[in-house]
């Protein structure tokens, strides 16, 4: 969260997952989940990528430093987190774009309808899974076992 710009690039992996977070959504302990998964599965390729965004309902309010904290604090957060984006509208972000056009939701909506919506990809991006906010990150080990194989 300090501001530099990124490309998956960056972080060399077998697998990725990205997710839309917040600090203040009744999704917000899936944290918690999303940093079992990256300390499970970092060594084997896979990076988590947390991007907080402000778009649904203003449940993430905080600055970079305050989202740092909260996550660190409360949930022990370690895997990246990024600056604060949009990931709907004019002013998404190009990876959050690309992302829901690779994998639309439902009824082929590419519109991102809450926090911690996921989406599990593969290091060429040529397999990209969506998942809805509901879908707990405990609920996503068979479909990394099968990415990181």
């Amino acid at each position: 969260m300090q501001g530099e710009a990124k490309t998956l690039g960056d972080f060399p992996a077998r697998a990725y997952l990205v997710v839309n977070t917040a600090s203040k959504c009744g999704f917000t302990p899936q944290y918690r989940g999303l940093e079992n998964l990256w300390r499970y599965y970092r060594d084997r390729g896979l990076v988590v990528m947390g991007f907080p965004c402000n778009q649904f309902g203003a449940q993430e309010p905080g600055d970079a430093q305050e989202i740092a904290s909260f996550c660190s604090l409360n949930y022990g957060v370690s895997f990246p987190l990024f600056a604060k984006i949009a990931v709907n509208g004019p002013e998404a972000h190009p990876l959050f774009n690309e992302l829901k056009r690779r994998a639309p939701g439902l009824l082929g909506s590419q519109r991102i309808k809450w926090n911690f919506t996921k989406f599990l990809l593969t290091a060429d991006g040529q397999r990209v899974t969506r998942f809805a906010p509901l879908t707990k990150p405990e609920r996503l080990f068979e479909r990394i076992e099968t990415l990181l194989k």
